[in-house]
């Protein structure tokens, strides 16, 4: 309980008395300490006077009031710090009552390299550290890829990376399909290719009509000098170069960079499309259903200013921010946006024009991808209830979890955890795990997956020993048959967790896709008809768990194979591995060379040459 074994509304009252009006973040608790809210205010003493109230509060705010032990204070010396703040702790904490983005994976960008004389370009993702030009966000993988490949047929510059073009004796494929100009083995100037980069980076800075209107004249001039399989290849490039505009879709002529954030939302759940504008150009668009709050849910206003102040947390805005719904403290947002920035970044709520025809388009898009959603949902809770009933669940399952191994004779052992629940599957909370066991026998399958199990459950016992978070699963589902489930059931006992529900699933006795028999702890197996739609869902899963881990085994097996000996010297970076590789010819050759013979490379000292020789001889 609370102050004097006060909560809700009194133990509110009671915390005003300590507040002034300093501006700052408050959190909201219950008894056991589990955050429910986090909110910001120009100054916490009126803030928080409004939840002492006993009136004019929303059903959601109201349980959350009363559901409120204990309140945490942090001020800070502006509204706009505790903005930024705020957003940082939902989080970090994901409150039950804020409105909380859950997808927030990074945008890949185009990268021009600044670091060659024959500048790369590729797809980037992550931190800027790569010296060049970075061009995007790109709303996926995707978006880049359609982009990258286009822009490869119109200005022929090379995606290979440093090491493979000085390696080069004789042009790839990409030269011959007139998809890279050849930089490699001279097939083009450094002038010459120079200006295919110039007119790259000038399309990708918005510049296509110049960029268009030249190569058509430098066609025409081919055409007239006779000159007519130079003309056929600028022919071509322009047609690729048209191609890729076409498939942007939306190109506004009056918004130059904009990112374009509508929401809509129906029955308690929220779409927000983001459409990404830069240099006239619309560089793709993702779809994200924000969690709007326990209960009743937040108003549009709220939902899309959490989403805001969230989704900027750790990416770049645009100049200009085009809404759908104004946000409560528009200029506020601005400002704390520009802050972070250092520079200014506009918000508007366009109600004609170009600028509301793309808001109108992603608000349409937004609509359209709740609707799939929530039909999705609905067929997805039907198949829950079934599963429920067919293996005979108290109710319908919240989290699944899916377990398979993965290994060739014991190599590379790794275990991979597949997670399904009311929105299908969350491969945000898949895992994987490499076996560390040494004492396992290779291909010891029981023992990879009690590894994985008492790994996964002691985590869960540590850090969540209540069972309050919904990392916890209702059902556990293993690849396999009676053995396998009674030895998952003995791990589970050990573990003094025996009340989650678990199945094995084992291919029939004629290993048929469709004769799959379930079973459970102690119970006689049985099967489901083959047309069942919950046989298909099992199916699904386990065939998911499957790819899973095997993707991560091969992953695992890639690295082990192109792994090299010399990544583990101390002081040997990627200059003098290079210059070993070159003298020695291969990384094997060097782990075996003598001492004198490594003294002997250019650039390597004695000093460094007596730590390799060490290495791989004294301490090998």
């Amino acid at each position: 309980m609370g102050i004097d074994g006060l909560r809700g509304h009194a133990l509110i009252a009671r915390y005003v008395r300590q507040l002034d009006n300093s501006p700052g973040v408050y959190r909201m608790l219950d008894e056991t300490g589990r955050v429910l809210y986090v909110g910001k205010a120009k100054s916490l003493k009126n803030r928080v006077t409004n939840y002492a109230n006993r009136t004019g509060h929303s059903a959601r705010i109201a349980r959350m009031i009363s559901q409120t032990a204990s309140m945490m204070f942090l001020t800070t010396r502006t509204e706009t710090e505790a903005l930024l703040l705020e957003q940082n702790l939902i989080k970090q904490l994901k409150p039950h009552f804020n409105v909380l983005l859950r997808d927030d994976k990074s945008f890949p960008n185009i990268l021009v390299t600044k670091d060659h004389p024959y500048p790369q370009i590729r797809k980037h993702r992550g931190a800027k550290k790569t010296k060049g030009a970075y061009y995007g966000p790109f709303a996926s993988a995707d978006a880049v890829n359609r982009t990258l490949n286009q822009l490869q047929k119109v200005f022929l510059l090379r995606n290979c990376s440093d090491s493979m073009f000085e390696s080069r004796t004789r042009p790839c494929l990409l030269y011959q399909i007139k998809r890279c100009a050849g930089p490699c083995v001279g097939k083009i100037s450094e002038e010459g290719y120079g200006e295919l980069v110039g007119d790259a980076e000038r399309f990708l800075s918005g510049k296509t009509t110049k960029v268009q209107s030249e190569l058509a004249a430098e066609m025409q001039a081919a055409s007239e000098a006779m000159e007519f399989e130079r003309a056929a290849v600028l022919r071509d490039r322009i047609a690729a170069l048209t191609k890729v505009q076409s498939s942007q879709g939306i190109n506004p002529r009056g918004v130059t960079e904009a990112d374009v954030i509508a929401l809509h939302m129906e029955g308690g759940q929220a779409c927000v499309q983001v459409f990404f504008i830069r240099a006239n150009q619309n560089w793709g668009n993702r779809d994200f259903y924000p969690r709007t709050g326990a209960g009743a849910g937040a108003d549009e206003a709220e939902v899309l200013r959490g989403f805001i102040g969230q989704f900027y947390d750790q990416k770049e805005p645009a100049r200009l921010l085009l809404l759908s719904h104004d946000i409560e403290e528009r200029e506020l947002m601005s400002e704390a946006l520009a802050e972070k920035l250092g520079r200014k970044v506009a918000i508007e709520v366009p109600q004609r024009g170009e600028k509301m025809e793309l808001v109108s388009n992603a608000a349409r898009n937004a609509r359209e991808s709740l609707g799939r959603k929530l039909a999705e949902t609905a067929t997805q809770a039907k198949l829950l209830a079934g599963l429920a009933e067919a293996f005979d669940l108290d109710e319908a399952p919240k989290r699944i979890e899916v377990y398979d191994n993965s290994h060739i004779q014991g190599a590379h052992a790794v275990g991979g955890m597949i997670v399904a629940g009311p929105e299908g599957f969350m491969k945000s909370q898949y895992r994987k795990f490499n076996i560390k066991g040494e004492d396992l026998t290779p291909g010891d399958d029981f023992g990879m997956m009690k590894e994985v199990l008492t790994r996964r459950f002691k985590r869960l016992l540590k850090e969540d020993p209540d069972r309050e978070s919904d990392a916890w699963p209702d059902l556990l589902l293993i690849d396999g048959g009676a053995g396998q489930v009674s030895a998952v059931n003995e791990i589970m006992e050990d573990l003094g967790v025996e009340d989650i529900a678990m199945i094995g699933v084992a291919k029939g006795v004629d290993r048929d896709h469709g004769k799959e028999e379930f079973h459970r702890p102690k119970q006689r197996p049985f099967a489901l008809k083959r047309n069942d739609p919950v046989l298909y869902f099992v199916q699904r899963m386990r065939d998911e768990a499957h790819r899973f881990a095997i993707g991560t085994h091969r992953a695992k097996r890639t690295k082990a194979i192109s792994a090299n000996p010399l990544d583990d010297v101390p002081g040997v970076g990627a200059g003098r591995k290079k210059a070993l590789l070159a003298h020695f010819g291969s990384a094997k050759a060097v782990t075996t060379a003598s001492l004198s013979d490594l003294k002997a490379v250019k650039g390597i000292s004695a000093s460094l040459a007596e730590t390799i020789y060490g290495h791989f001889h004294e301490n090998g």
